[in-house]
């Protein structure tokens, strides 16, 4: 059988070539993909187009979604002048150049729509220089992000501008943008309808990174269509977008929680996969599973705190990978266990009532009494020892006088917890019979 690969189509120089992304960038609003919610008549932008005015804009979404190409193209339709800068190799003296060329190109009848790229980069003085140049109308401002703006960006900037939020490309996006490049190319990808799938998926929702691996596809001449496994032989997927100390984090450590908290194992192995799988530490996960242990499970299943300590200290003995076949272990486990936060209700009602009964002192009959002087002044004084009492319980207030006995602790009717809403009901009895 012939090599598949060995024959290259015939093509222009490299140096002559521009990439498949660049050549298919929309020229209008109305053929950027996959970004309908905001483009569309009853979108943000598509309103604010329609009324003929346009605000700052904070343009916050994953890589390959559009950002660049909108605000170019945003710039078109309203005749602004568009300027783009990156944050990554733009300082204060750029800054001032771009500022000043905005304020003379406006003199002369003209506005600026300044594009930043990766804004976030900049820090609190450089985004704060940008607000009176905004307030004035020299520019209208457009900033690029892949990071949460309310993490990221400082309250000023963000009270001038609209969060604007484009949602990363589904795979009929994806599809629509093959089918662009195949028109452009002229051919279409050799591949079966699976292994067409399978490359889009590798774009992992990115359609710059989709144009280039059609373009990378579209140049290897093949005989028949290539299968999945042909293709993967060539292809690697691509990275996931994961940022440990960005928004990415947050949400998926969001979603492994709740996935715990609402028993569904599969969803919570899923989770701590993509978080594993993008690198995140097997260290922070261990104690992110120890605290839903302790908020969401609680005492209505004690092993449950246990079993994610014991988890933690195999992954420190194991290391990776086989330690975090233990972390996995402990996800099942606290997913299947009976839930109850009635201990961290109570622990937040009594941090509640501490902070509003202030300073006062426990009930004498409760004082420790070292002393002479203690003992005189009635410390300790009618103290009941609870293990003469009659069941081992005198009943005795241990709250400070002329506080109202509150009720913290409400054991729900689940796992271990049922027991111990039997225990309080029996001491709630005794006490109310101790007070008659």
């Amino acid at each position: 059988m012939p090599d598949l690969f060995d024959h290259a189509l015939p093509a222009t120089p490299l140096s002559a070539q521009r990439p498949l992304a660049d050549r298919l960038r929309p020229n209008t609003l109305a053929e950027v993909v996959g970004q309908a919610q905001i483009l569309g008549a009853e979108g943000p932008l598509g309103a604010m187009l329609s009324a003929g005015s346009l605000a700052s804009l904070i343009l916050w979404g994953p890589p390959g979604v559009g950002k660049t190409t909108i605000a170019r193209l945003l710039a078109d339709q309203t005749d602004l002048q568009f300027v783009q800068i990156s944050a990554i190799f733009t300082g204060v003296p750029d800054l001032r150049k771009v500022f000043e060329q905005a304020k003379l190109r406006r003199q002369n009848g003209r506005g600026t729509l300044l594009f930043v790229d990766e804004i976030h980069r900049f820090n609190k003085s450089q985004q704060d220089s940008f607000l009176p140049h905004m307030e004035d109308g020299t520019i209208i401002l457009v900033g690029a992000t892949t990071e949460n703006p309310s993490f990221e960006l400082n309250a000023a900037l963000m009270s001038r501008a609209q969060v604007i939020v484009l949602e990363r490309l589904s795979l009929a996006d994806l599809e629509l943008l093959a089918q662009r490049a195949e028109q452009a190319l002229d051919r279409p990808l050799p591949l079966t309808g699976p292994a067409r799938e399978a490359l889009l998926e590798m774009a992992d929702g990115d359609g710059r990174a989709a144009l280039n691996l059609v373009e990378q596809v579209a140049g290897w001449k093949a005989e028949r269509k290539l299968d999945i496994e042909e293709l993967g032989a060539r292809l690697m997927r691509r990275a996931p977008q994961y940022d440990k100390a960005g928004d990415a984090h947050y949400n998926l450590i969001s979603a492994l929680h709740k996935s715990v908290r609402g028993s569904d194992p599969d969803a919570a192995l899923y989770w701590f996969a993509r978080m594993i799988e993008g690198g995140e530490d097997p260290r922070y996960l261990a104690r992110r599973l120890t605290r839903m242990a302790v908020e969401d499970i609680g005492l209505a299943e004690p092993q449950a705190k246990a079993v994610c300590l014991e988890a933690w200290q195999a992954y420190e003995r194991l290391g990776s990978p086989e330690g975090e076949l233990a972390l996995a272990q402990a996800v099942v486990y606290l997913a299947l266990a009976p839930k109850s936060n009635a201990v961290y209700a109570a622990w937040k009602a009594a941090l509640r009532m501490a902070k509003d009964t202030g300073s006062k002192p426990p009930p004498r009959h409760i004082l420790n009494a070292p002393t002479k002087l203690m003992k005189e002044q009635g410390y300790g004084a009618g103290y009941a020892y609870d293990h003469d009492a009659e069941d081992g319980f005198s009943g005795q207030n241990y709250f400070p006088d002329g506080v109202k006995r509150p009720v913290l602790y409400q054991p729900l009717e689940r796992g271990f917890e049922r027991e111990l809403a039997k225990r309080v009901a029996y001491f709630a009895k005794l006490r109310a019979r101790r007070a008659e």
